[in-house]
C-alpha cells in the first residue's frame, strides 16, 4: 500500500511537470486566435480546435530575412554546443588528471583557488569578459597588422554563400566558444572521480613502459566514461540553451543562437505565441534526444560519483 501511495505521488507530480511542455506543444499547433481562448477546464486548455502543422513551417519561412533565419540559428546553436562540450570535456579531464594524478609544488593550494572561482558569480565576470573580446581585436591589430582582424569572414558551401562573422571579438564563434570552454565544476568532478580508480592499474602500466600520457588516453579515460557523459551533458544542455553570453556577444542575425533568435518572434506590444512555441518545441528536441541517449552513462556516472566520494 506504502508503494502504490507513493507511485501515485510522484505520478502526480510528474504529470505537474509535464503539463508546461504539453501546454507548449499544444500551442505550436493551435490557430493564433485559440492561444488564450477561454476554457472551462484545462484539460480542454490543452486540447486544440483545430491542428496546424503549418505553424513550424511559418517559423521558417517568418525568419528567411533575418541572417539565414532559423535554420542558421539552429546551426549555429549545434556548432557552438558540440565544440564548447568537446573542449571542456578535453580540457577538465586535463585539469582533473594533472590535479588527482601528478605531484608539483603548490598542487594543492592552486587547486583550491581553482575551486574558490566556482564561487564567483557569472554576473561578476560578464562585463571583464565582454571588454575583453572587446579589446582583443585591437591588441592582435597591433600584434598582426597584416591580417584584417575586423572583416567579417564569408564561407562557399554547395554552392551558396555563409557569413560566419570575424575571427576573433564580438560577433565571432570565437566569442561564444573559447570562453566557456573551461570549468572549474568540471575539473572538480572529473578529479574526484579519477582519485577513485586504483593506482595500482598506473603502476602496473608505468613498469611496462607507458609514460603519463599513455596512461591517460588508455586507462583513466576509458574508466571515466560515465563521468565524462555525464560531464558532457550537463555542458551541451547548458550551452544549448545559453541565452545571456550570446546576448552579450551577438548583434547580427546571422550568429545568432536559437534562444536569440526565439526572440524575434516577441515584440513590444504582441507575441506570436503560437510560432513562438513551435521554435521552442523544435529547439527542446535535441536535448530530448541527448539525454535519452546518454542517460545510461549519466546515471551510471551519478550512482558511481555518490559511491566511490
Amino acid at each position: 500500500m506504502k508503494k502504490f501511495f507513493s507511485y501515485v505521488v510522484l505520478g502526480c507530480v510528474g504529470l505537474f511537470m509535464l503539463f508546461p511542455f504539453l501546454w507548449m506543444f499544444s500551442t505550436s499547433v493551435k490557430p493564433a486566435g485559440d492561444v488564450f481562448k477561454s476554457v472551462d477546464s484545462p484539460i480542454k486548455a490543452l486540447v486544440p480546435g483545430e491542428v496546424q502543422w503549418a505553424n513550424y513551417g511559418k517559423v521558417y519561412d517568418t525568419t528567411q530575412g533575418m541572417g539565414g533565419g532559423f535554420a542558421r540559428w539552429y546551426l549555429n546553436s549545434v556548432l557552438v554546443a558540440v565544440v564548447v562540450t568537446l573542449g571542456q570535456v578535453t580540457t577538465s579531464a586535463c585539469a582533473a588528471y594533472a590535479f588527482s594524478r601528478l605531484q608539483f609544488p603548490g598542487r594543492d593550494k592552486l587547486f583550491l583557488g581553482y575551486l574558490g572561482t566556482m564561487m564567483i558569480p557569472g554576473a561578476v565576470t560578464m562585463i571583464p569578459n565582454f571588454i575583453l573580446m572587446r579589446k582583443i581585436t585591437d591588441w592582435l591589430r597591433v600584434a598582426a597588422p597584416f591580417v584584417n582582424w575586423d572583416a567579417p569572414r564569408v564561407i562557399s558551401l554547395f554552392g551558396r554563400t555563409y557569413d560566419v562573422g570575424r575571427l576573433v571579438g564580438l560577433d565571432s564563434y570565437f566569442a561564444l566558444i573559447v570562453p566557456v570552454m573551461f570549468s572549474a565544476y568540471g575539473t572538480f568532478m572529473l578529479r574526484q572521480f579519477f582519485m577513485s580508480i586504483p593506482r595500482d592499474l598506473e603502476e602496473a602500466a608505468t613498469i611496462d613502459g607507458c609514460g603519463l600520457f599513455r596512461i591517460f588516453t588508455t586507462i583513466i579515460l576509458p574508466l571515466s566514461k560515465p563521468a565524462l557523459a555525464t560531464l558532457g551533458i550537463f555542458t551541451f544542455l547548458g550551452n544549448w540553451q545559453s541565452f545571456y553570453w550570446p546576448l552579450i556577444m551577438l548583434t547580427q542575425d546571422s550568429m545568432k543562437t536559437l534562444p536569440l533568435g526565439l526572440l524575434s518572434f516577441m515584440g513590444l506590444y504582441s507575441t506570436q505565441w503560437t510560432l513562438l512555441m513551435a521554435g521552442s518545441v523544435m529547439m527542446i528536441l535535441p536535448m530530448i534526444v541527448v539525454f535519452v541517449i546518454g542517460q545510461k552513462w549519466f546515471i551510471s556516472g551519478i550512482q558511481m560519483g555518490a559511491l566511490k566520494g
